[in-house]
Formats: C-alpha cells, structure tokens, sequence
C-alpha cells in the first residue's frame, strides 16, 4: 500500500508549469557544463528530518501528521517508516539518502539490544536500496541525543561517555559499510563547553582527535572506503563548539594529523550561525581541499537559531554553485537536504512541496551559475582587478624571488603606490543580477 496515493514520480515539466507536484527547472538528465544535472547535485534526503521530523519547536509540542506512525516506536514501527522513506525518495527522483543511527532504530534496554535494533532495519534497508537503486551517500551517529552525550561524547568529562560513545560509532561504521555507503559524517552536536571554568579545553580537543583516528583505524580494519567528513557548527547547543567553521575545523584536522583522511560537510545555516556567508566557508574549504559534501538548507535571519529551512534562495543556490563549479564539483559527497519542513506544514505532501522547491532551487542556480561563467564577464573583471600581480613585481613577488630588504628598495626607488583601482562592488552585484532576472 502506497504512502502516498496522490502522488505518482515527479517529473520535470519545465519552467512554465504549474503543476505544484512538478520540477519547472531540475531535470536530471540534462547536461550543464558536461554533467547531467543528477551528477552535478547527487541530491541526498536526510532521514532524521524528513521521516522523524515531528514539528515540535522549544515552545510546543510536534504538529506533523504522518498516517504510517504507529503508537509504539518500536522495531516493526521503525521498518515500516523506512518502505515509507525509499517510497518517498523514488518518487522525488533522488538517488542518495544520510540517516543517524538513533534515527533509524528505537534505542534498546542496553548496548546489546539497541545493536540487535539497528540489524533488523538495516536489513530492510538494504531490501529498499536492492528494489529502488537508492543509495546511502553517509551514515553517522547520534551522539547527542541521549542525556549520556550531556557533556559531550568523544569531547567528555566521563570515560564511559566516551567508551559508550565509540563503541556506538564503531557500529555505526559496520552498518554503513554493509550498506555500501560513500561516506561517513562526525558532527559534534555537543563537542564543546558553555563554562571554561569548570573545562579542560586542552583535554577535550586531544580526546576528540583521538576518537577520530580510532574511527579511521577501524574503519581500515573493517575495509570501510569511504571518505570521513567533519561538519562544522559554532554554536547551539553548547556556547562553544570546537567545530566552529572550516577554518577551526581543517585548523584542527592539521594540527592532529588527520589532514588526509577527513573533508568537510559544510551547511548554510551553520555558515550562518558563524558569523559567515555559505559562499564563504565553501570557498575556504575548497581552496585548502577539504571540500566534501553540503547538507543543503538556510536559516532565517531574523531568528537565532537553527531552522533547518529548505533552500529557495537563488541567490544564494547561484552563489554556491559558482563555487562548486569553480573547483570542478563534488568529487565525494553530495547535496544533502538537512532540512525540514515548517511546523505549520504538517501534512505528508508539504514533504514533496518541500524538496520539490529545494531542488528547482539549486536546478535555477546551476543554469545561472553555468552561463556566468560562460560568458568570462565575472572572471575577467576578477583578472582586472588583479592585473598588477601577473607582470612586473607582482610576478616576481609570487614566485618568490622577492623579500622585504628588495621590496623596501624597490618602493624607496618608486616613491608611493601606483595603481590603485576601485573595487566597483555594486558592477558586480549588478552584472550578477542581469543573469538573475
């Protein structure tokens, strides 16, 4: 029995169609740039939010009707929500799917059976990968959730937290390879502290590097190929997060020699939250390299906190897919919709209103992004700008053939700077816009 009787696959239609149940600009078979729009975006859904998205906010409680729940969260509940997801996904046409642990499976009365849980509907998983072709982009676990994870898992102040902690990571890593998973994702919902007074900062950080390479090793041990992400976030739970943004994030990776193993998976609202733009911390991290997948949402300004909205923002969708074509897109990840739909949209069919927009969304800003850069007007511009670095000093400075004995020499010949040229922001904001509307 289907899920959802009023909705057969969406399709595209093309831009002049109405049709709420359609794609008016995502069409996965169309070429950009050399790749089908499908390759360009590997379009994941989350399942924490879309299948366990209740609508429940600090002020009320969950608002969402979902017909297939039962009234026990039980193991055969949580089996049948899963036939209820890879439903949903075939007929959205997305191809990847990221899940936590705790999302899947209900919590057991101890280790041993929250284990034996997670088996059982791991096993209907693969039954909806093999009849769907849906694959897992990356799996992760909830080490947040739980009051055990209050101060923290890999980062806290008790042992067994962080025993409980790994050996739950260590499962998590078995289920993903099992189901043939690209990758794997540490976020740290509750890696940081609220009081330093009462925090051995020091201590916290060497223990989270440790946790991650014990993860890496195991994961060798076990075969498992995938790339590890590191997913920043500032603040919220705690007032300070040791994941801060990419550059804390790849800052760390360096200093506790996991450079070579993790990248990052970078989301709009916690760019946001940092005190940055999203366009910002994908360029950061894909200039250093670590640039790896994108849980694709956006937040709302005029709220202090995570919404976890659903991108429909050209603008924005432009902006980072000019940085994803910029260094030749994703080669690991994905975009993936960490997002949920608002707690007044509480029916089953605002889910595929949802990601219907999310996707056109990022559909508009690939087209956008794509004849920008065909036609070289952006780029040229940047080259004018920066013109005085390819001849002369400039030149030399970059290949290293200058120091400050030659370059304090070189100015007390020329007396001041020459040159100088205006930043002409608002042409930009205004050549960027002629290709919006």
């Amino acid at each position: 029995m289907t899920a959802f009787p009023e909705v057969n696959q969406v399709v595209f239609e093309g831009p002049q169609s109405k049709n709420p149940l359609a794609f008016r600009h995502y069409n996965p078979t169309e070429v950009v740039e050399g790749k089908t729009m499908a390759e360009h975006f590997r379009f994941s859904a989350a399942f924490w939010h879309t299948m366990r998205g209740s609508g429940a906010d600090p002020f009320g409680m969950g608002t969402m009707c979902r017909p297939w729940e039962g009234p026990v969260d039980d193991v055969e509940n949580a089996c049948k929500r899963v036939r209820v997801f890879f439903e949903f996904c075939q007929k959205m046409q997305i191809p990847f799917y990221c899940f936590h642990d705790r999302d899947v499976a209900p919590e057991g009365k101890n280790l041993a059976e929250t284990n034996r849980n997670l088996d059982e509907v791991v096993k209907i998983f693969k039954e909806e990968q093999e009849r769907t072709g849906i694959h897992l982009l990356w799996g992760t676990a909830n080490l947040f959730g739980n009051p055990r994870y209050m101060h923290g898992a890999a980062t806290s102040c008790n042992a067994d937290s962080f025993a409980y902690a790994a050996a739950q990571v260590k499962k998590a890593l078995e289920v993903t390879l099992e189901l043939g998973g690209q990758g794997y994702t540490f976020w740290g919902g509750r890696e940081g502290y609220t009081c330093l007074w009462n925090t051995d900062m020091k201590r916290e950080v060497d223990h989270l590097a440790a946790f991650m390479h014990m993860a890496i090793d195991y994961a060798k041990e076990i075969g498992f190929q995938g790339q590890f992400y590191f997913e920043p976030k500032p603040k919220e739970p705690t007032k300070h997060q040791y994941d801060f943004d990419s550059a804390a994030c790849i800052n760390f990776l360096r200093a506790y020699g996991l450079q070579d193993y993790v990248k990052m998976n970078i989301e709009t609202n916690h760019a946001t939250l940092a005190g940055h733009s999203i366009e910002h911390e994908l360029e950061y991290a894909a200039m250093q390299g670590f640039l790896g997948s994108i849980d694709a949402n956006t937040g709302d300004m005029l709220l202090g906190w995570d919404t976890d909205q659903f991108p429909t923002d050209i603008y924005e969708t432009t902006k980072i897919m000019l940085c994803l074509l910029k260094y030749g897109g994703f080669t690991t990840g994905g975009l993936n919709f960490d997002a949920k739909v608002r707690r007044e949209s509480f029916s089953p069919i605002d889910l595929f209103y949802a990601h219907i927009g999310g996707m056109d969304a990022f559909a508009k800003g690939l087209k956008v992004a794509a004849e920008i850069r065909k036609s070289g007007e952006l780029q040229q511009m940047v080259a004018e700008r920066y013109a005085s670095w390819e001849t002369g000093i400039g030149a030399e400075i970059e290949k290293g053939t200058q120091n400050f004995k030659t370059l304090s020499e070189y100015m007390l010949a020329k007396g001041d700077v020459e040159g100088i040229v205006s930043g002409h922001q608002e042409l930009y904001e205004n050549v960027v816009n002629r290709y919006l509307f």
